[in-house]
């Protein structure tokens, strides 16, 4: 991607539940810009309320990323990447700011700097069906270990739970490349759309604590409901919905395989290590300007946020 920006792009990161969502509409509003979403559930048309997406009511200022595509449909970074610099285009030509929110590592690097996919990072290729349908029929670690068999290395580096990234490791190795050698090199990737990164954070004990409060108002709101309606509308099996934390957990409590209480007992517990890997992920990112959150209002976190533009030169 070659062109030239009046300004860069602001990027708000962090793990699950500090607020960036927020803070991104309340600086896109300030500022006279739009959000870009980068999460990789809330592409998902139908999937609400367990990924947090403002409700359209509740949205001060246009919003790009949502409702991409259906659960059962496949999405990639790939793909993402594509969409994304398309919006940043656009916007730019409008000469409207861009700010992204979210905590999925991995699009937002895609979008910023040099990644390159390789074809099976696309929808529609017969690796990532074959390696779909063993893992429908014998289970994760089948996957897993056909890719210990063609590539240990890179296996050594992925949960065997991991499916999706094992898959993806699948896929690389069809084209020749080393899923290894990728997670070795990102922070290597040179940039090619100038950004601003700001990173938000909290205390570990305080982060759990609010993610605990999260889900419990994700219950509140109708997560068990959201859940129901997909699986009626035929999304239950679907590959996006078994992954995805809250709802596979709730799809397992509706077809009485665990409690209701537990299921969300595991929604809290599956959120907190989700947020210790986005942490990880960030934390190696030197470009990311962290800011701790703890006992700050939305205001002062925007004014925070807003000063520290100030201070590398951004205008609006």
């Amino acid at each position: 991607m070659s062109a030239t920006f009046a300004r860069p792009a602001i990027i708000i990161c962090g793990p699950t539940a500090t607020g960036k969502s927020d803070l991104a509409q309340d600086l896109a509003e300030s500022i006279g810009g739009e959000v870009l979403s980068a999460d990789s559930m809330q592409v998902y048309r139908g999937m609400d309320i367990g990924t947090a997406k403002i409700p359209p009511g509740e949205r001060r200022v246009p919003h790009h990323g949502l409702d991409l595509t259906e659960p059962d449909q496949p999405y990639s970074a790939a793909l993402y990447q594509r969409y994304a610099r398309d919006v940043i285009s656009r916007l730019e030509g409008r000469e409207t700011p861009v700010v992204m929110a979210g905590g999925t590592g991995l699009y937002l690097q895609a979008v910023v700097d040099d990644l390159r996919f390789p074809e099976g990072e696309q929808v529609d290729n017969p690796v990532r069906a074959q390696y779909e349908q063993l893992a429908e029929e014998q289970g994760a670690q089948a996957v897993w270990e056909a890719l210990q068999t063609l590539d240990a290395k890179s296996a050594a580096k992925i949960h065997p739970n991991n499916l999706k990234r094992t898959i993806r490791a699948l896929e690389m190795h069809a084209q020749g490349e080393r899923y290894a050698d990728r997670a070795h090199g990102l922070r290597e990737v040179a940039p090619v759309i100038p950004s601003i990164q700001i990173g938000l954070t909290l205390e570990r004990s305080r982060l759990y604590e609010r993610i605990d409060e999260r889900v419990d108002k994700m219950r509140e709101a109708g997560l068990v409901e959201e859940v129901e309606a997909l699986a009626s509308a035929g999304f239950a099996e679907s590959l996006t919905a078994r992954q995805a934390i809250g709802y596979k957990e709730v799809l397992e409590a509706l077809t009485g395989r665990i409690a209701l209480d537990e299921a969300f007992d595991q929604i809290k517990r599956a959120s907190r290590r989700y947020a210790k890997r986005q942490m990880t992920w960030f934390r190696r990112d030197e470009r990311i300007h962290w800011l701790d959150i703890e006992g700050m209002e939305a205001d002062d976190i925007a004014c925070a946020a807003e000063e520290h533009l100030a201070r590398m030169g951004w205008e609006a």
